[in-house]
């Protein structure tokens, strides 16, 4: 089991003994020296929190207000929620800053506190290394008894965030209404059960079918909206006659498709078709990760714009994206980032934009994914035992593989004529990911089967 700080939150496992996995005394370490932390950027008491559905949600969630109530803080407690809406909440509400209690794509044993600052975002990792060293030493005061915060229950701001989502100028739900567009939605036993419906009839899709639709945390399959794990929503796309399949994780903040025939869209291609659309209406820069798909690269540079690879993890994406005042961005994952909304990966605009991209487009899912090329990635990962030398692994690899381009910057990629590998630790788990992309399906394959090769060798 695990326990892992990092630029995505304080993350691990729930139960087991303190400082290895993510017990009640971590929880209220963690929280009081955020809480702390936030007391001194400002004197504004109100911070915004919601969770998924994990099993474990509610008791995290009442071990997170209690603490920063006990240190004078009004909380905002929007209970079952997304990431995305706690993002726009923390602006909506004028917070200090706001806690999402979320685990991602992470199974069901696993839990986290994301923590945001005044702006909704991600704090950055200089500020998340203060609050772990506040965390380390327990310096923090609680207030007394007089000065205790209050808790205000608030499930109105899902709406708020539906509702700045149709507003958006690229966003055309009268249009969308139109196609009679028929939905299967996999909601992963979580908050996406709410959010997702609510999104898609709000834009007049009536014919809703939601696999998965109890909000209990037991996840059905793993949570992660990979291939593998979507074969239930591909096998209802076709049953049902659908037009397309809809995939979130647990936070909703990632998302990806199926085509009407039950073949995936593909989740690198998610960012791809929303910023085909959004670069078709406004010129501009794009920016994704390392470890996304080139497909945006070349789609960017025919539209007429710049694009920027960054760092993985969304703290890097949003970065990089405000340094080149990038007009879409996001990650491979199929997180997408649209700027003028909020900084944070969203997959209510994804879902919104997509779909008003495929009414435009007068085609089908199937047709519009044939319009992009067919890059494969080759996504793998190696666990890493407890003490494994990371950096030596790697020192030995550069070296290996020398006389290719390297870029350093995060992890190594490397780069083969046409084709590259990028090989990095995880901010969310124990392992490196192996990640390879190439114009066919089993030379990705390849090339990541020999680098995790080399990696046996050297562990």
């Amino acid at each position: 089991m695990a326990l892992i700080k990092s630029i995505s939150g304080i993350r691990g496992t729930i139960g087991g003994k303190p400082n290895d996995n993510l017990t009640p005394v971590d929880i209220v370490k963690f929280a009081a020296a955020y809480g702390t932390w936030l007391a001194q950027q400002s004197n504004n008491k109100k911070i915004v929190i919601g969770r998924d559905g994990r099993i474990s949600g509610e008791m995290v969630s009442n071990l997170v207000i209690s603490t920063l109530v006990g240190l004078g803080f009004d909380i905002i407690d929007l209970g079952l929620s997304t990431t995305p809406t706690v993002e726009m909440a923390v602006k909506f509400e004028k917070a200090a800053g706001g806690i999402i209690l979320t685990a991602s794509h992470n199974p069901k044993e696993w839990n986290a506190l994301k923590l945001l600052n005044d702006k909704g975002e991600f704090i950055s990792g200089e500020e998340g290394n203060r609050i772990l060293q506040t965390a380390e030493k327990e310096d923090f005061e609680f207030a007394k008894v007089d000065k205790l915060g209050t808790v205000t229950r608030d499930e109105s701001l899902l709406k708020k965030h539906i509702d700045a989502v149709l507003a958006y100028e690229l966003v055309d739900a009268a249009l969308v209404k139109k196609q009679h567009f028929k939905v299967v939605v996999d909601a992963v036993n979580s908050t996406g059960a709410i959010a997702v419906p609510a999104l898609l009839k709000a834009m007049g899709v009536t014919d809703i079918i939601v696999l998965n639709e109890e909000v209990t945390g037991h996840f059905a399959h793993n949570p992660e909206p990979l291939p593998e794990h979507l074969t239930d929503l591909s096998n209802a796309v076709v049953k049902h006659k659908a037009h397309l399949g809809i995939a979130v994780d647990p936070d909703v903040d990632r998302l990806c498709f199926v085509c009407e025939d039950g073949s995936m869209f593909g989740e690198e291609y998610t960012l791809v078709a929303v910023a085909d659309y959004v670069l078709g209406k406004r010129k501009g820069n794009t920016v994704s990760n390392m470890s996304s798909t080139k497909a945006l690269k070349e789609l960017t540079i025919k539209h007429g714009g710049a694009y920027h690879p960054s760092m993985v993890g969304e703290v890097n994406v949003v970065n990089r994206m405000k340094e080149v005042n990038a007009v879409i961005g996001g990650e491979g994952n199929g997180g997408i980032i649209v700027p003028d909304l909020h900084y944070g990966r969203d997959a209510l605009i994804g879902i919104a934009l997509f779909l008003t991209h495929l009414a435009e487009s007068k085609k089908s899912i199937k047709q519009l994914r044939n319009t992009y090329p067919d890059y494969f990635i080759s996504k793998n990962k190696i666990e890493l035992t407890k003490g494994t030398d990371v950096k030596k692994i790697f020192d030995h690899i550069k070296e290996l593989y020398k006389n290719q381009p390297i870029n350093s910057e995060d992890g190594l990629k490397i780069e083969f004529d046409n084709d590259w590998v990028h090989l990095r630790t995880s901010n969310t788990e124990p392992i490196i990911r192996i990640y390879a992309e190439s114009d066919f399906e089993s030379k990705a394959d390849n090339i990541a089967k020999k680098l995790i090769q080399d990696i046996g060798r050297l562990m």
